[in-house]
């Protein structure tokens, strides 16, 4: 009896320069379009200066470039084996990091490894959704009902969640938990699931309030009522409507801004980026901005919907669905609607290991188009 061949389809046995030809450039030509927004927010944040965030932002995004064609062209079946060992590395680093990771801004959460830090916990949102779509895969959607085959991925998800909060890193920790339960929805969990785990996280509430720390309630409350402390724990949100209201419908232009430029607005050059731009080029630069960033869900989609296995469906899904929590809750951040929880808006706010993170996820997005027609068994073997 002849075996199966492991890698079956013509599509899967192109050339690297083939490959590239199969790589869905608009998709690339878009996430380009949205970086250069970046670069040029960050030029701003420094008064028209490329130094220091606007440079090394261009050198990290060329490096993440690279990375997601190379993550791109590699075969799917590659990604699948090493889905789990992606995952446990990620897992290992969080636990680092609570030995001998850096501090800053009050938390413990990078490694440095000299010319780099590290922020594990960014690493892991790209390595959860390689290990959901590995384990959702090997099993059938029967079984997927079955409270007890939905074990495993539970603490898969809870495992980095709880190693993320010790840090404590809030935003990111509900980034993680909102992004394994999309999976948990995706991969076709029963609804009574998400009614039971919302009723109990709501009866939850008073319990977690009491581990939360003294600043992170400050936000809570602070979202809540923003002016009740407009100098202190109020003082960020506030600034920041003001900066969204000033840039109007065209903005004041570039190097313009006086909420920014002024430092009234914090954190201009990560958590209140959106704001910048929409004072300097107002509602249109930020509907741009946004009409950039829904044609790049519509993208990864479209390629998951369009994959014939389901690995790699689940896989673009996943990763789609991430880049877009983090997107919607940056803007809603910023603009008051949920509280401020330190999250980046993707490929425009500085920062390397976000930055990195993303766009290998976005090219394992890639790497499912071109191999959108192999079918991979529940064991792993390719056709």
């Amino acid at each position: 009896m002849t075996p199966e061949p492991l890698f079956g389809p013509k599509r899967a046995d192109l050339p690297f320069y083939r490959k590239l030809r199969e790589v869905r450039w608009l998709v690339v030509l878009v996430i380009i379009a949205i970086a250069v927004i970046g670069f040029a927010m960050l030029y701003s944040v420094a008064g028209g200066d490329w130094r220091p965030w606007a440079l090394r932002q261009v050198i990290r995004f060329a490096i993440g470039l690279a990375l997601m064609l190379a993550v791109a062209v590699v075969h799917i079946r590659v990604w699948w084996g090493l889905a789990y060992p992606i995952y446990i590395a990620a897992l290992i680093l969080l636990v680092v990091v609570e030995i001998m990771g850096e501090i800053g801004m009050g938390a413990q959460r990078w490694i440095d490894l000299g010319f780099f830090l590290l922020q594990p916990s960014e690493v892991m949102k790209i390595a959860l959704v390689l290990a959901l779509a590995r384990y959702f895969h090997s099993h059938e959607t029967v079984e997927i009902r079955h409270l007890k085959t939905l074990i495993i991925p539970a603490l898969l998800v809870a495992a980095p969640v709880a190693l993320v909060l010790r840090q404590p890193d809030l935003g990111t920790a509900l980034l993680i938990a909102l992004g394994g339960a999309g999976m948990f929805f995706l991969a076709g969990a029963p609804a009574r699931l998400f009614g039971v785990a919302i009723g109990l996280g709501l009866a939850a509430i008073p319990v977690g309030w009491q581990f939360l720390r003294d600043y992170q309630k400050d936000r809570v409350l602070t979202f809540l009522n923003p002016e009740s402390d407009p100098l202190g724990a109020g003082y960020h949100i506030m600034q920041s409507k003001i900066a969204l209201g000033s840039g109007g419908l065209l903005g004041r232009g570039f190097l313009q801004g006086t909420q920014s430029h002024l430092n009234f607005l914090p954190e201009k050059q990560t958590d209140f980026i959106f704001t910048m731009l929409a004072e300097e080029f107002g509602l249109i630069g930020g509907l741009i901005l946004l009409a950039l960033y829904t044609a790049l869900f519509l993208y990864g989609g479209a390629i998951g919907l369009q994959a014939r296995n389901q690995f790699g469906r689940l896989l673009a899904l996943g990763v789609t669905l991430t880049l877009f929590l983090y997107v919607f809750i940056n803007i809603a951040m910023v603009m008051g609607l949920v509280p401020v929880v330190g999250v980046p808006l993707p490929l425009v706010s500085y920062g390397g290991t976000a930055m990195l993170t993303l766009m290998i996820g976005m090219g394992l997005v890639l790497s499912v188009h071109i191999h959108r027609d192999v079918t991979i068994s529940r064991s792993g073997v390719v056709r």
